[in-house]
């Protein structure tokens, strides 16, 4: 068979038979736009473009932009945050009641895979649950407002301890610790050192295991409705070893004033003294 009746018969153009395409070297575009991604990296296609025409350059745009998709650039690039340095503050006891509180958030997920979250918020003094907020988003806006409510009931604390996530970092958060007369101070600890936050930790722990991994949960309203009665019986019930065997509640009424503090003291050298006498017998 002919070349031409062979062309005919697959229903193509000789021409395209005959065609040889020219073998392009695209390596110096290539190194023109990593060079300009890694020098200007917030530049986008048409910029970069332009740049290269104006130095003589002339390449066809689609050409340029063809390389330009195969190197990946149209991707958003994700840049780390900044944040400012943050010094170690040492984990200490409070001398008393609303002086220093700690947030935190977890998450987990229902029984058809829909993620939540929590805020929660404790007392660091008597390890007091304040509140534990549930819902499936909980912004820098949501925090205020759950604080607004304990401050209204509660009153402010003098400083709130925190990590350093996006809810905890915004201006949002910083502006209220300092709007109607509020001298809150945010105490953010150092990154990858949840350890600083030891109080809220310990405390999460205990709620994860008692109610987020003992039960399966179809709907939010479960959550809340679990979680409220667990709070009421941490904190009105469930004895704690670091406040000398007793629930959060009583253990305010009793060593609850400033002035009761140096009692308080001397009752935990005298628990640990017979912890360690105990312990040598």
């Amino acid at each position: 068979m002919s070349l031409r009746q062979a062309c005919i018969l697959l229903n193509i153009s000789s021409s395209v038979y005959y065609y040889k395409p020219t073998v392009k070297n695209d390596q110096p575009i290539i190194d023109q736009l990593t060079k300009l991604a890694e020098e200007h990296n917030r530049w986008g296609f048409w910029m970069m473009y332009h740049h290269l025409r104006n130095r003589g350059f002339k390449w066809n745009h689609k050409r340029v932009y063809r390389i330009y998709l195969t190197l990946g650039m149209n991707l958003r690039r994700k840049h780390k945050k900044r944040l400012p340095a943050r010094v170690k503050d040492p984990l200490v006891l409070p001398i008393g009641p609303n002086i220093t509180w700690s947030m935190d958030f977890m998450h987990d997920t229902l029984i058809n895979g829909r993620k939540f979250r929590t805020l929660n918020i404790i007392d660091d003094y008597n390890r007091e649950a304040l509140q534990i907020a549930i819902d499936t988003s909980l912004n820098s806006e949501r925090v205020v407002r759950e604080l607004e409510q304990l401050v209204t009931w509660r009153g402010a604390p003098d400083r709130i301890r925190v990590d350093n996530g996006p809810e905890f970092i915004a201006e949002r958060l910083n502006q209220w610790c300092h709007e109607d007369g509020r001298s809150i101070d945010l105490q953010f600890i150092q990154k990858g050192k949840p350890s600083q936050n030891g109080y809220i930790e310990r405390f999460n722990r205990s709620y994860r295991e008692e109610i987020l991994s003992a039960y399966l949960f179809e709907t939010l309203q479960q959550v809340r409705e679990l979680t409220q009665k667990w709070i009421w019986e941490y904190n009105n019930i469930r004895p704690h070893d670091s406040l000398m065997n007793l629930p959060p509640t009583q253990f305010l009424l009793k060593y609850g004033k400033l002035k009761d503090f140096p009692t308080f003291q001397q009752d935990i050298n005298i628990k640990r003294k017979s912890i360690n006498l105990t312990a040598a017998n």
